[in-house]
């Protein structure tokens, strides 16, 4: 059955009613009536749309990374080229799909499942495509996502403010040292 245009406005309401009430209370304390009158639809047509109360999360937090290509970078440029993409993002994200993920990644276990699913997919791809298969790929891809994440949630969720006080370009910085180590580097051998 195809959507109206009012059927598709009543799910970006809801849609953005959600990831406003998850952002400020997280999943467990957020419910689908509040979401409803954010809305101002009636509760029955969020559960029409998506059904239960993990449905309109997955749907608030569908995340593509947006990952640049950068195979065809040189290998000096891939870590900063990194690095940039996601300082950006994540700063433009606030309230928005990641960081309510990540927010919510703590206490929840679908939304943790969920952070694994679009990092460990999502960034171990890039990591294949960039290094090759190898029986250090997806460690390093794990290991670059701890920085990753790190610095958002550092900087973004809890505000730490060493963290808060540096500017974008310090962050970058910072952060193309530790991917370039992470990509390029040995690992230290493991026990």
């Amino acid at each position: 059955m195809p959507f109206t245009h009012r059927s598709l406005a009543a799910r970006e309401a809801i849609l953005v009613a959600a990831r406003a009430r998850f952002t400020e209370q997280g999943f467990d304390r957020t419910t689908i009536r509040q979401v409803a009158s954010d809305a101002d639809i009636d509760p029955s047509m969020v559960m029409r749309y998506y059904g239960n109360k993990e449905g309109l999360f997955a749907a608030a937090v569908d995340v593509d990374l947006r990952l640049p290509d950068l195979a065809a970078l040189p290998h000096d440029q891939v870590a900063g080229s990194l690095a940039k993409h996601f300082v950006r993002m994540w700063g433009s994200d606030q309230g928005g799909p990641l960081s309510i993920l990540l927010r919510s990644a703590v206490t929840h276990d679908e939304a943790a499942e969920r952070l694994r699913s679009v990092f460990g997919g999502q960034v171990a791809a890039m990591v294949r495509r960039l290094l090759g298969e190898g029986p250090e790929t997806e460690t390093r891809a794990g290991l670059l996502a701890t920085q990753l994440l790190g610095i958002a949630l550092t900087r973004y969720i809890l505000r730490l403010p060493p963290v808060v006080a540096m500017d974008d370009d310090e962050v970058v910085a910072i952060t193309t040292e530790f991917i370039d180590r992470i990509l390029g580097e040995p690992l230290p051998p493991r026990a």
